[in-house]
């Protein structure tokens, strides 16, 4: 199924072929140094493909996103949109092969937009680790502004369209 589709890429779920390139970068140092609890073994992504590849877009259960070319079909990242208690999560590992050109901005932009239409009242949430600059420079691109230092996650909380109840619960949690 295809969720969406931008310009250059085509947001759809995730498909046997895909396994490979999501061996090749995840265990990529450059991807794999800021991803924690990723399956980096082949044998667990091609079960983690098989139980991802019919997801739904939907606040109901979490999903599994994965961004390819429109052109080719080729993969060259994945979101994961974990949604919970009126909050929706977004993480993302885009190959190294396709850094710097623009996709991950892209794909994000047009998959939060689309959420936001259909869950106004949701608060969106990312987490990244503190020392991810290119992750944080993203976000802030996005228009989530950095809300501090979650010591719970281990990583800083970013926010989109929050809540001031939301916010405050953040503040009291921060360092």
């Amino acid at each position: 199924m295809i969720f969406l589709e931008t310009e250059r890429l085509r947001l759809r779920n995730v498909k046997e072929k895909d396994a490979d390139i999501m061996f090749d970068y995840r265990n990529n140092e450059i991807c794999a140094r800021y991803q924690r609890g990723q399956t980096k073994d082949y044998d667990g992504i091609v079960r983690l493909v098989e139980r991802r590849k019919a997801d739904v877009m939907s606040v109901e259960a979490p999903f599994f996103v994965a961004v390819a070319l429109k052109e080719t079909d080729e993969m060259v990242g994945e979101i994961v949109v974990m949604p919970a208690d009126g909050t929706i999560s977004l993480g993302y590992t885009f190959s190294y092969k396709q850094h710097r050109r623009g996709y991950a901005f892209e794909a994000l932009s047009a998959l939060i937009r689309i959420l936001h239409e259909q869950y106004p009242a949701w608060d969106f949430i990312s987490f990244t680790e503190s020392e991810n600059k290119p992750s944080m420079a993203l976000l802030k691109k996005l228009g989530y502004k950095d809300l501090g230092y979650l010591p719970s996650k281990e990583s800083r909380v970013f926010g989109k369209w929050t809540t001031p109840e939301t916010e405050a619960e953040i503040a009291r949690a921060v360092q």
